[in-house]
C-alpha cells in the first residue's frame, strides 16, 4: 500500500524557486516513470500525481510527497522495484560519472577532496579513492552505509541525478554548499526542460513520480536556485551542470568546455 499523497490544491502554490506563482499544470499516475521506452509502462495504480508549473521561472514540481519521511520514499520508491525503472543506478551510471570526474580532476587527484552527493551505494567514490583521489566519500540518506551527513568540507561536491528528486530543492541545494569550500566546485547533473516542454507537458519522459522525480528545472530556475545560495552556475550541456562561489583553479580548463 502506497503512504498517502498529500491532498492536492487547486489553486496556485508558491513556486518552490522563486515564490512566484505556479498553477496546477499537468497530472500523472504514480506508476508513471523514465524508462518507460526500454522497459514500457507499468500496471496504473490508480493513484494520481498532479504538477504545478511556475509562471515566472518555469519550475515544475509535485507537492505530492512534500509530507512523506525517508521511510516512506524508501519502502514505496527507492526500494527493490527501483532497479526497473532506473536500471543504471547501481552500476552504469556512476562508473560513468566516475570517468568524467577523472577526465575533468584526474591531473590534480592527489590533491583533491570529493564527496558525492545522493550517491548510491557508493561505488563512484570507490572507484576515484582506487584511482588515487585524496579522498572521495559518499552521502546519501536512503542508504544505510552512507546516510551520516558529512561534517567536513570538500573541494569537489558531485551530484548526479539527484536534483530532481528532493521535494525540498532550495534545502538540498543548501546542504550540498554547506559541505562545498568558499572556493570549491559542484559538478552536478540534472535534465532541464526543452524548449518545447509545453508540448510535451507532463508526457515528458523525464517525469516520472515512480523514479522519484519531483522537481523539474527549467534552465531559469535552475539559475535562480543556486543564486540564491550565492552561486554562479555554467552548463556543458542540457544535462551536466557545475556551480561555483569563486571559480577554483583546479577547474579553470572546464570554463572553455562549458
Amino acid at each position: 500500500m502506497i503512504a498517502k499523497l498529500k491532498e492536492v490544491s487547486t489553486a496556485p502554490l508558491p513556486c518552490k524557486i522563486c515564490s512566484a506563482e505556479a498553477a496546477l499544470f499537468g497530472v500523472v499516475d504514480f506508476a508513471k516513470h523514465c524508462n518507460e521506452a526500454r522497459r514500457g509502462r507499468l500496471p496504473l495504480l490508480g493513484r494520481p500525481v498532479y504538477y504545478h508549473r511556475c509562471q515566472v521561472c518555469g519550475f515544475l514540481f509535485t507537492d505530492a510527497f512534500d509530507d512523506w519521511s525517508d521511510a516512506n520514499f524508501k519502502a514505496d520508491i527507492y526500494n527493490d522495484g527501483y532497479i526497473e525503472v532506473d536500471p543504471d543506478y547501481r552500476e552504469v551510471r556512476p562508473t560513468n560519472s566516475a570517468k568524467l570526474v577523472q577526465h575533468f580532476f584526474g591531473a590534480r587527484k592527489a590533491e583533491l577532496r570529493l564527496l558525492d552527493y545522493g550517491g548510491g551505494d557508493g561505488l563512484l567514490s570507490a572507484t576515484l579513492r582506487a584511482c588515487g583521489f585524496l579522498e572521495a566519500q559518499t552521502f546519501d540518506p536512503f542508504v544505510a552505509d552512507f546516510a551520516r551527513p558529512p561534517q567536513e568540507k570538500f573541494d569537489i561536491v558531485t551530484c548526479f541525478e539527484t536534483l530532481e528528486h528532493m521535494p525540498d530543492p532550495m534545502a538540498g541545494i543548501a546542504a550540498i554548499a554547506s559541505s562545498t569550500k568558499e572556493d570549491g566546485l559542484v559538478l552536478f547533473s540534472t535534465l532541464v526542460q526543452p524548449p518545447d516542454f509545453e508540448m510535451h507537458g507532463v508526457n515528458w519522459w523525464y517525469v516520472g513520480p515512480r523514479n522519484g522525480h519531483v522537481s523539474i528545472f527549467s534552465r531559469t530556475a535552475l539559475v535562480l536556485a543556486w543564486q540564491h545560495h550565492g552561486y554562479q552556475t555554467a552548463s556543458f550541456n542540457d544535462n551536466l551542470h557545475m556551480a561555483f562561489r569563486t571559480l577554483p583553479e583546479f577547474a579553470r580548463h572546464l570554463l572553455k568546455q562549458a
